[in-house]
């Protein structure tokens, strides 16, 4: 269960606004194409690596609780890369969705110690980016989300959210209740 605890983190997060301190911001996304099961163990390896040269941790869903996810949205991917021992503070999470499976999208905050996380992010992108050089960046909104997949308009240059959409992203100050 600890091991899904962040699938189900990220998506209460997405059923309505919730101030979060500023080290939970994120400040990069990127999507890592990984179709098959061979690409997804190389970019598990890759970023437990990194992870544990920066001595942060990796827990990465096992193919059960994969499949248990699924039972309410398929999932083929999830991993979060943790600082300390005892889960203190996510430093990036990877996972897939059902609206891009085998697209994993890898977010990052910003961090406690943002110098740290920031050298993690810097390490380990371009060996991302060496392996699957279709990486796309992602746009982060004003209001520090990622857009919905159907709203984001691939480019050379990464994903740009489509101009139709971008006022469903504009920052919220207040929250509104029936």
């Amino acid at each position: 269960m600890l091991r899904v605890a962040p699938i189900l983190l990220f998506l209460c997060a997405a059923c309505g606004a919730v101030e979060q301190p500023r080290s939970a911001e994120t400040v990069a996304a990127y999507e890592v194409p990984l179709p098959t099961a061979s690409d997804k163990r190389r970019f598990l390896a890759l970023l437990t690596e990194k992870a544990e040269a920066a001595d942060f941790h990796v827990d990465a869903a096992t193919n059960d609780e994969l499949k248990v996810a699924s039972e309410v949205s398929p999932q083929t991917f999830s991993a979060t890369v943790w600082r300390g021992k005892d889960d203190e503070e996510p430093i990036a999470s990877a996972m897939d969705f059902q609206d891009r499976l085998g697209r994993v999208w890898i977010s990052f905050s910003r961090g406690k110690d943002p110098v740290r996380s920031s050298q993690f992010r810097k390490s380990l992108m371009p060996a991302i980016k060496d392996g699957w050089p279709e990486t796309a960046s992602l746009p982060i909104m004003p209001n520090g989300s990622i857009s919905l997949t159907r709203d984001l308009v691939r480019t050379p240059n990464g994903y740009i959210v489509d101009p139709l959409a971008a006022k469903t992203y504009e920052e919220r100050t207040t929250i509104e209740r029936p």
